[in-house]
């Protein structure tokens, strides 16, 4: 299990009028912490903070956070999700949240409970050939080289990765990446995948990891 410290949360807190704040416990336990007072704020974060949880503090919020985790679910369907509520609240059965915490409970239990969230390497890494992507640490490597990418340049080469050896089509891989239906002008996949072959290709003026399928889209075969 790596350290607190490589651990991020992304907590959605009120004031907590008698209760400390969970955010500030949690950061004096080494975690990093980024902190948002409301759902929209915290959804406006999630894409830059790319957390290994989000918690969800409802009872310092004065609601029952459903809403906030539905959204939350529907802008990543990946990332765990604990619902904090007060005490004697009950919930439907299919509320979008991974762990549903009554208060009060101590900030040791908490963090027994975030220990299952923590990242692990495997976990986070995919190996083609050459390649190795971390989506967490958005780190690539291939040939001995290694380069960070951005959060859109990892989501392209992990979707080409998964595909390996089949072409994957500019519009789906469009619509993917940029979260849009609208395909009139893909130009900047284009240039993302230019980008790309900066990194891991020996010479991207001749290509031999990711190829263009003319008309259709691009494919990697390694």
């Amino acid at each position: 299990m790596r350290p607190n410290d490589e651990v991020v949360i992304l907590i959605i807190e009120g004031g907590r009028g008698d209760y400390s704040s969970f955010g500030e416990e949690l950061s004096q336990k080494g975690y990093q912490v980024t902190q948002a007072s409301s759902g929209t704020a915290g959804l406006e974060l999630l894409n830059g903070v790319r957390p290994h949880a989000v918690i969800v503090d409802a009872a310092s919020l004065r609601t029952s956070g459903i809403r906030i985790c539905q959204s939350f679910r529907m802008a990543d369907d990946s990332v765990p999700i604990i619902l904090i509520i007060e005490k004697g609240r009950s919930l439907p059965k299919n509320v979008d949240a991974n762990l549903v915490l009554n208060l009060p409970f101590t900030i040791q239990k908490l963090i027994n409970r975030l220990h299952a969230y923590h990242p692990t390497e495997d976990k986070y890494v995919l190996q083609v050939g050459p390649i190795e992507l971390n989506t967490h640490t958005q780190l690539v490597t291939c040939h001995d080289r290694q380069a960070k990418l951005t959060p859109r340049l990892v989501k392209i080469l992990q979707m080409l990765m998964e595909n390996n050896g089949k072409v994957v089509g500019r519009d789906p891989l469009f619509k993917e990446i940029w979260d849009t239906n609208y395909t009139g002008d893909t130009r900047t996949l284009d240039v993302h995948i230019s980008w790309l072959r900066q990194v891991i290709e020996e010479d991207p003026r001749n290509p031999k990891l990711i190829r263009t399928e003319r008309g259709v889209g691009y494919i990697l075969e390694v």
